[in-house]
């Protein structure tokens, strides 16, 4: 495996001229603006941030554009497809350029400010960031504390913060997109300096030219032969991302998917676009996991790289049927017109699999049961309970095995302990708790 060393910029400009692409087992960009504050602040002390997994490969497969959309013309045919460091190097991508990144179906900027009075030294406090934390709203992870206190006050000791609606207006702090972009003397000028003479012209200058050395900064980028087989590739992806535990469950079993199924990304992408404001709900939170179930009868997804295209194909075609008809069902039956309402994306599974498992054909009382079984392992929170993984095996067990919807409630009634609600339970809860929301959802039944 050769080894090189490249900047912060050219690895940028390769975004920009289309020659560093994401290969299709790459999901989706997710950092929020938080972790891109944090990748900031280690580069500007020149601390170790990490190296840069690419395959140079000549091989006509599937490709992803990064987040920040190219603009430039390539300088070269060869192709790099990046493996490790998509989210470092689009974050930098959209601070260097200006440009926002394509979350979801919105264009959003990464708004974060330099501190052009932060105090001398290393940090005075650790930044905590929730490993899980995925939170694609990255205007909403804003470093805006609890009420009551000086937020400048409290700010003041930290380099670099997300944009605040309390510091837009305080010429110290400086958009971080805007050192790379405007000349030196504006920002200056913006920050009271006039003079050459003036006591702070130094020391702001030196930290300005000390953010806009970010872009020099060096990463170790290895890259993989290109001898080197797509599904050995993939084996490696999953391994890297697997130590760190950087991707989700699903994000891997989808590389393990694309390894023996290419295009696969894209027939998923087309098919949730009928689910309109859902469609991204179900393609990060259910759809892997349903074809998973479909074809391991379990919910699991470490044993989906043990099968073969054939079957995942079959298990496909299951998937998008059953699926269709499970939305369909809690639109229509449950009320339920936004999937986020729900207390676990995974109560839509069991509905699902109930269906396919009965060929989409159900009684007036089967419907009652399922639909039953569904407003109370909802609102009593079911999967929430435990390891989700290992109830919906629970119930997947029953519905493999033969068991009626009878037996599906009883495993729910034995689990919740209880189905009755009191009055004292809807005390104090908010707008997202799935008893209140059942409150919405029941006068929208047709």
């Amino acid at each position: 495996m050769a080894k090189t060393d490249i900047s912060v910029k050219e690895l940028v400009n390769k975004v920009k001229r289309k020659e560093l692409l994401l290969p299709e087992m790459q999901r989706k960009y997710v950092w929020p603006a938080t972790r891109v504050r944090d990748l900031l602040d280690s580069l500007y002390r020149d601390y170790p941030s990490g190296n840069i997994l690419v395959w140079e490969t000549d091989e006509d497969i599937t490709t992803r554009e990064l987040s920040v959309l190219p603009d430039q013309t390539p300088t070269t045919m060869s192709k790099l497809l990046l493996l490790d460091g998509q989210q470092r190097i689009t974050s930098l991508a959209s601070i260097l350029t200006g440009e926002p990144v394509q979350v979801r179906n919105r264009k959003r900027p990464i708004d974060i400010l330099f501190n052009l009075e932060h105090p001398e030294g290393p940090p005075t406090e650790v930044l905590e960031v929730d490993e899980e934390d995925i939170n694609p709203d990255l205007d909403e992870s804003v470093d805006e504390e609890a009420s009551g206190r000086d937020i400048q006050e409290e700010l003041k000791n930290r380099t670099f913060v997300v944009a605040a609606r309390a510091l837009k207006n305080d010429p110290h702090w400086v958009s971080v997109s805007d050192i790379f972009k405007t000349d030196h003397a504006q920002i200056l000028q913006r920050a009271g300096i006039t003079s050459f003479t003036d006591p702070n012209y130094k020391k702001y200058s030196a930290r300005l030219q000390k953010v806009k050395n970010i872009e020099g900064y060096m990463y170790s980028m290895h890259l993989l032969e290109k001898e080197m087989s797509y599904e050995e590739v993939t084996e490696i992806f999953v391994r890297v991302n697997s130590l760190g535990v950087k991707l989700r469950g699903s994000d891997l079993a989808l590389a393990q998917i694309t390894a023996k199924w290419r295009g696969f990304m894209q027939l998923m992408d087309e098919f949730v676009e009928q689910f309109d404001d859902d469609a991204n709900y179900i393609l990060d939170w259910i759809l892997v996991r349903l074809l998973t179930v479909l074809a391991t009868k379990q919910s699991r997804f470490k044993t989906i790289g043990r099968y073969s295209k054939g079957q995942l194909e079959q298990a496909w075609e299951k998937t998008k049927s059953s699926l269709t008809f499970a939305m369909d069902f809690i639109r229509n039956n449950a009320g339920v017109d936004n999937l986020s309402y729900l207390s676990a994306a995974i109560l839509v599974i069991p509905i699902a699999v109930y269906a396919q498992l009965h060929n989409e054909q159900l009684s007036e009382d089967e419907e009652k049961k399922l639909l039953r079984w569904f407003f109370l392992a909802h609102m009593r929170g079911h999967y929430s309970m435990g390891s989700s993984e290992s109830i919906l095996d629970a119930d997947l067990s029953v519905l493999f095995k033969g068991g009626s919807l009878d037996d599906l409630l009883s495993t729910l009634h034995q689990h919740v302990k209880r189905f009755d609600v009191e009055v004292g339970e809807l005390a104090g809860k908010g707008t997202r708790s799935p008893i209140f929301s059942m409150l919405y959802f029941v006068p929208k039944r047709n």
